[in-house]
């Protein structure tokens, strides 16, 4: 086993009990800046249609910017259903304006620069000491903090329910823009 491999694993060790919500629970509403600092709230995106919440770890995630650019090339099929797409980091807001920009994304893009909202949908974790020698959080996270979301997506019906949940300790793996598509398929 490569450096990288076993180090990927002991960082997917410190995940492993991060549940998430469940299907079938109720989404916590939240208002949160997007990357511009306009205030962004749940319960209002969800007056139009179905939520696909999407929480990444960071810009400086490889893996997060190539599930979010997978994602911005299904926006118009999700919007055929409602839909609208919000991401959200533990990062400050121009972190999310880079995010955006570099990406060319066409979605909210949201700053829960102090983890309330990654805590209340139960997916904040501490990646451990290995991790901490090899990248400062603390420089990374709005809040100083040495604490990650497990990239997570939850598809979220306009009564707050959770009718879709895809929390994988194993941070490369993401729900498909297919397996979201079929969800919201299912729901119309």
């Amino acid at each position: 086993m490569s450096k990288l491999q076993d180090f990927q694993k002991r960082v997917i060790a410190h995940a492993l009990n991060v549940r998430g919500l469940k299907v079938g629970e109720r989404a916590p509403d939240f208002v949160l800046a997007n990357a511009f600092g306009k205030p962004i709230s749940l319960s209002e995106n969800l007056k139009s249609g179905p939520v696909i919440l999407k929480f990444y770890r960071g810009e400086w995630c490889p893996i997060c910017n190539l599930d979010l650019r997978e994602v911005q090339q299904y926006v118009d099929q999700f919007k055929e259903y409602h839909a609208k797409i919000l991401a959200i980091s533990p990062q400050k807001p121009d972190d999310a304006l880079t995010i955006t920009q570099k990406n060319a994304l066409g979605f909210e893009v949201l700053s829960d620069s102090d983890q309330e909202v990654i805590k209340a949908y139960n997916l904040q974790f501490d990646p451990g000491e290995d991790y901490h020698q090899r990248r400062d959080l603390t420089l990374l996270n709005g809040d100083g903090s040495k604490t990650l979301p497990v990239p997570a997506t939850f598809v979220i019906a306009k009564d707050f329910k959770v009718i879709a949940a895809h929390v994988e300790a194993n941070y490369t793996e993401r729900m498909s823009p297919e397996e979201i598509l079929k969800t919201l398929k299912s729901i119309n």
